[in-house]
């Protein structure tokens, strides 16, 4: 089973978001595909009860509840992290994951929040070890700007790969709403957003992005 998390300290960054969006790929692409939020607020599993009956299943898992599990069959598992998390919860959550995605704002709160964020989670065992991999993807991008020529600046100083910009769309919020994703939506409406998404894909279909063997 492929697991990949969308994991960061800082809330509002966008996890659920690119959780959505990633499921909806995979579900499109005919896999078997678990959507597990982890965060109480639920919006992952929000966005899932408002999917349309025709559209590619994708299976919800509520991963606050007691005995939780993913359902046997599923070949790809998106976890969608909660914000907030450090330490021994941090250490517990990576576990479950073979692939991190961090996504990063344009803003310096969020540069700096990330910062840290990423110096602690290349301190947890199963990362430093390369069991797990990770990269960055700036997220909700304004390109040509001063903040996201800094952003893009950090990202790039950092030791890990920066595999995708995304920009800031209403497109996001239009396929939200209707519990669909990118990949759902019109093609002549999200082409460039499509364009930019297959950096991501990219990158996930490469051996970069799995641990080690």
């Amino acid at each position: 089973m492929r697991t990949i998390m969308l994991l960061n300290a800082k809330g509002g960054c966008g996890k659920s978001t690119l959780a959505s969006n990633l499921a909806s790929h995979y579900a499109t692409q005919g896999k078997a595909v678990s959507l597990v939020d982890h965060d109480p607020q639920a919006s992952s599993l929000e966005w899932l009860a408002a999917r349309p009956d025709d559209a590619a299943p994708i299976t919800g898992v509520d991963a606050t509840a007691e005995g939780a599990r993913i359902p046997r069959g599923t070949e790809i598992a998106i976890h969608d992290a909660p914000a907030g998390i450090k330490g021994r919860e941090l250490t517990a959550l990576v576990r479950r994951a073979e692939t991190l995605i961090i996504p990063v704002l344009p803003s310096p709160i969020d540069i700096r929040a990330a910062s840290r964020f990423i110096g602690e989670l290349l301190t947890v065992g199963k990362v430093s070890r390369k069991q797990t991999r990770l990269a960055v993807v700036a997220n909700r991008v304004r390109e040509h700007t001063l903040v996201y020529q800094r952003l893009e600046k950090f990202l790039n100083s950092l030791k890990i790969p920066f595999v995708a910009s995304l920009r800031d769309t209403q497109n996001y919020i239009r396929a939200e709403e209707r519990g669909l994703g990118l990949f759902e939506l019109p093609p002549s409406l999200v082409a460039h957003d499509l364009e930019q998404w297959e950096a991501l894909l990219k990158w996930l279909r490469s051996k970069r992005s799995r641990p080690q063997t």
